[in-house]
């Protein structure tokens, strides 16, 4: 009976792809995903999106105007219609005010969810946020049991009956206090009547599924590192919505899990899956088409020989318990890092302080991203992606910048294993694209309806690219546009991949100074790509519109890395210093999440 069920699912999943044709997934100009620019149609709220009762608040009109910042993209296309794609991002538009008045240039707002949605396979995005904001007044705002003030690392899931679930890790007190909490909440969002065209447009409930402690400045436990997935595969457990996360505490981190078997109204108490690992990040939930759940993460070096590399969790039992961890690759990580004036370490360099080397640069590391094929029931695969140090390319940089240790330069690449669940097997570790230029990060796969897409940012196009160097950076510290996406297919299961196809029609410079009070560059920990049959879209981060311009604070410092961004700032004599930026809806901040289809 479940095979005959899951059998029809595959068949209507192939009917429905085709109907949409191959030319579907065939990349054309980029479009822009997230309008908060006067020159767009503006946030709209999710209670007058779900039911066309107006309603606007603070929080949204200033999101219509600010230009602001848009990092760490997900999206989700709905298996039963493709026409829908629903994303989010960790999205600052709220974070200025009070509307409409740049004077203030004080934080005012949120950093939140956001919701976008698109009813023509991603040619267009109507943008709106998640519920339970702060400074959300509308009938949905009491639905939203949430008790922080801001959230990120969004994560996004469709069940197969209309349902699209969105994940968060969230923290910060709403009255101001420096309490960190680090909570784990799930929002609900159903079909609204009307077709498929509506799946997933009714916002409907958020319930927080794990708590952090109230200690400050993130102390104490605190819940990140968001993942969800839910089952489609028309099999006993169809309906679960599981959801997975990393815990640091006590200089430790671990991968914790629910689940839910009520479409999202109630989770299971958090369950440890690492007890015999540690310093474990990045969890990703896969469902295999016989309903066994996978929880794919990466570790980093910690004790007893732990090597770095990724490591898979097997549950059979619709997620109430798990095998053991198995590591399945080690890797050399690549991870940007350099020493600060100050002699303390940095995952990324700006101007405060700036680091020993002279570059700017963002976070960026190796990062492990896996998918399964829910509608396969003919074999138990998962598949991952993950970029580390391409061996024989580690050398001296000469400076303390690096990216295999301290002073040791590397050129990444995004690796593509399969890993048989039924039998224990896997394949060797292959790179997606073997280029002698450039560096690929943070890959991304999705392989729902049998094919495989995967993307990654790729600098393969950078005009001063070195593997001793920072991506973007040229030998004196200046900054230049060095990023583009690329992305490939395969239709045997990884056998073989397509020719990566470029997406993006711009070369982004990630380095722009945006954060930390225009001090720091800031890209996110994650693209995305989502898919169905030949169907397939990728979102990413994106500074087309960033504007340049001058830090006057930095006057005489003798900074020429060409990151600074546009920003009004008056001299205090009194305090001979600078004041905050009264121009926060200039450009400086522009930073914004672009998608594509996928080959």
């Amino acid at each position: 009976m479940v095979r005959r069920v899951m059998a029809f699912a595959a068949a209507a999943c192939a009917a429905m792809v085709f109907a949409g044709g191959a030319s579907a997934s065939t990349p054309g100009g980029d479009v822009r995903v997230t309008h908060d620019t006067p020159s767009a149609a503006g946030y709209v709220s999710a209670y007058t999106l779900a039911t066309g009762h107006a309603y606007t608040d603070g929080v949204l009109r200033e999101c219509s105007i600010a230009r602001g910042r848009q990092n760490e993209p997900s999206i989700a296309v709905d298996p039963r219609n493709t026409h829908v794609l629903i994303g989010s991002s960790n999205d600052y538009c709220g974070t200025f005010g009070p509307p409409g008045d740049p004077a203030t240039g004080n934080p005012a707002g949120p950093i939140w969810l956001g919701y976008y949605r698109s009813e023509n396979s991603g040619h267009s995005f109507v943008d709106s946020l998640v519920p339970g904001y702060p400074g959300d007044t509308s009938p949905y705002a009491a639905l939203a049991h949430i008790r922080t003030a801001s959230s990120g690392d969004p994560v996004v899931a469709w069940d197969g009956h209309g349902r699209v679930f969105l994940g968060s890790e969230s923290s910060d007190d709403p009255s101001g206090s420096p309490k960190g909490f680090g909570d784990e909440w799930v929002a609900t969002y159903v079909n609204s009547g009307g077709g498929t065209i509506n799946d997933g447009k009714q916002y409907q409930r958020t319930v927080t599924v794990a708590k952090g402690a109230a200690a400050p400045n993130y102390f104490g436990k605190f819940n990140d590192k968001t993942s969800i997935e839910a089952d489609r595969t028309g099999g006993r457990f169809d309906g679960n919505v599981y959801f997975a996360w990393s815990r640091f505490a006590q200089n430790n981190a671990d991968i914790y899990f629910v689940r839910s078997t009520d479409h999202g109204k109630t989770f299971t108490h958090p369950m440890k899956l690492t007890p015999n690992v540690g310093n474990v990040q990045d969890p990703r939930i896969d469902i295999t088409g016989n309903g066994h759940v996978y929880v794919t993460f990466d570790s980093g070096a910690l004790r007893n020989g732990q090597e770095e590399g990724n490591w898979i969790v097997k549950s059979t039992d619709g997620g109430k318990t798990f095998s053991r961890p198995k590591q399945l690759v080690k890797y050399e990580p690549w991870e940007e890092s350099d020493i600060d004036v100050n002699g303390g370490s940095e995952r990324d360099c700006g101007d405060d302080p700036p680091c020993q080397s002279g570059y700017t640069f963002f976070r960026n590391d190796s990062t492990t991203f896996s998918t399964a094929d829910q509608f396969d029931s003919s074999h138990e695969y998962v598949y991952l992606v993950y970029n580390a140090s391409k061996p024989n390319t580690l050398a001296p940089t000469g400076t303390t910048y690096g990216s295999a240790g301290t002073g040791v330069g590397s050129q990444s690449g995004a690796y593509y294993v399969r890993y048989n669940g039924a039998t224990g097997a896997m394949t060797a570790p292959r790179l997606l694209s073997n280029v002698a230029v450039g560096h690929q990060t943070y890959p991304s796969i999705s392989s729902d309806g049998g094919v495989l897409h995967a993307m990654w940012w790729d600098s393969r196009n950078d005009p001063a690219y070195s593997p001793l160097r920072p991506i973007g950076n040229t030998a004196s510290g200046h900054t230049t546009r060095a990023l583009d996406v690329y992305a490939t297919r395969s239709t045997d299961r990884g056998a073989t991949w397509t020719t990566p196809v470029k997406l993006t029609d711009y070369r982004s410079n990630g380095n722009w100074e945006q954060f930390s009070n225009r001090t720091v560059p800031f890209g996110g920990d994650y693209l995305w790509i989502t898919s169905m049959g030949s169907f397939a879209y990728s979102v990413w981060t994106d500074w087309r519109n960033t504007v340049a311009g001058g830090d006057p604070r930095e006057i005489g410092d003798g900074d020429h890395d060409g990151a600074d961004v546009k920003q009004c700032r008056a001299f205090d004599a009194a305090s001979a210093s600078y004041g905050p930026d009264t121009c926060p809806h200039a450009g400086g901040l522009d930073q914004d999440i672009y998608g594509d289809l996928s080959p």
